[in-house]
């Protein structure tokens, strides 16, 4: 069914009119309301740009100074004659922020603590992918049969009971996940799976790294990411006008058939958005990766050895290792606002995916 709008005019005349009813006192009340609101709305607009504003301002900083370059150390002469450097932070000159723009977005290094001081994104963006592509790879099929179980399958009282249970994975503290990691899953695949009253042995992966490795990481985020595609895409099939289901059935074709070749295709958008959103929410993930992941910066193929993400990256400079004013410590702003531009594209696109989805069915 097409979704009907209602023009503005008309709403704000029947708002006109409900007011004109209403008492003093409760006008009062009712505009004290709207403004709090409107104010909580706008709060949260002003938090959004200045976060973003600071990451454009610490991004700046990285591009255009650094304490290594010979220009920001400065000659001075001590009251008792020795001659000493100190820094005086200079603007970089357009060649070396050139370079430093180019490198950031194509350099396979990340050296940022130790000579020579390379800043190359690309080993933290390769990580970040392994661990969004891996948890994708597990969450997003398990989560849409897990919806079109609920959705199509499920009798009322299993899905009151299984969709809250199901959604209780999402409020696990994530460090928890991060801790599952490396003590259950990453032994798990290194060493197999034996279970001895079948006397049945499930060798593990050779070469898996026993430390840190991205496939442990991506697991535990699919796992943690399960919940939000199966009730996000859940919810979109439950939409779905039940006289879609009763043509299909009409036609001949049976409950999964019906299923899957209407039901699933008519919620498409929801279930695309759903994805979408999982996705934004496995590449924004911190505590599980970088305790699963590691912390090194490498540019790494295989996802059997450790590597740090963009997010394990932010989690460690934080620490405290970094001095504030320096390069390394600028560099966060870079790399969290690579993160905040990569995070809010995708959760534009699910957004649009949403609000046509939301145009088509009531």
């Amino acid at each position: 069914m097409a979704s009907s709008t209602i023009p503005a005019a008309v709403v704000e005349e029947a708002r006109r009119r409900l007011r004109g009813s209403l008492s003093p006192a409760q006008q009062f009340r009712e505009r004290l309301i709207e403004g709090v609101l409107a104010g909580c709305g706008v709060l949260s607009i002003v938090i959004t740009v200045g976060i973003a504003v600071v990451l454009v301002l610490g991004t700046i900083e990285f591009f255009t100074f650094d304490e290594h370059v010979p220009y920001n150390r400065q000659e001075f002469t001590t009251p008792d004659g020795k001659v000493g450097l100190r820094e005086v932070y200079a603007p970089m000159k357009g060649a070396d922020i050139w370079h430093r723009v180019r490198y950031f977005f194509t350099g396979t290094e990340w050296t940022g603590n130790i000579p020579p001081h390379r800043y190359g994104i690309l080993p933290l963006l390769s990580g970040t992918l392994w661990v969004a592509l891996i948890a994708g790879a597990l969450a997003l099929p398990i989560g849409l049969t897990t919806a079109i179980y609920l959705s199509e399958y499920a009798r009322p009282r299993v899905r009151a009971v299984a969709k809250p249970t199901l959604e209780l994975l999402a409020g696990i503290p994530t460090v928890v996940y991060g801790y599952f990691a490396i003590t259950v899953v990453t032994p798990l695949l290194a060493e197999g799976l034996t279970i001895p009253w079948l006397n049945w042995h499930i060798p593990g992966i050779p070469g898996l790294d026993n430390n840190n490795n991205l496939l442990s990481g991506g697991i535990v985020v699919g796992i943690m990411i399960i919940p939000m595609v199966a009730s996000l895409s859940e919810d979109a099939l439950r939409a779905v006008p039940r006289s879609l289901r009763e043509a299909s059935i009409a036609l001949g074709a049976n409950k999964f058939e019906t299923s899957v070749k209407v039901v699933v295709p008519a919620a498409l958008s929801g279930v695309l958005a759903s994805f979408i959103l999982a996705i934004s929410r496995a590449v924004g993930e911190t505590m599980a990766v970088t305790l699963a992941c590691g912390s090194r910066p490498a540019l790494e193929w295989d996802p059997r050895r450790g590597a740090a993400t963009m997010t394990s990256f932010i989690a460690q400079v934080t620490q405290g290792d970094a001095p504030q004013g320096t390069t390394i410590f600028a560099s966060l702003f870079a790399v969290g606002l690579v993160l905040f531009v990569i995070t809010l594209l995708m959760n534009i696109l699910a957004q649009r995916i949403l609000r046509r989805y939301r145009q088509v069915y009531q």
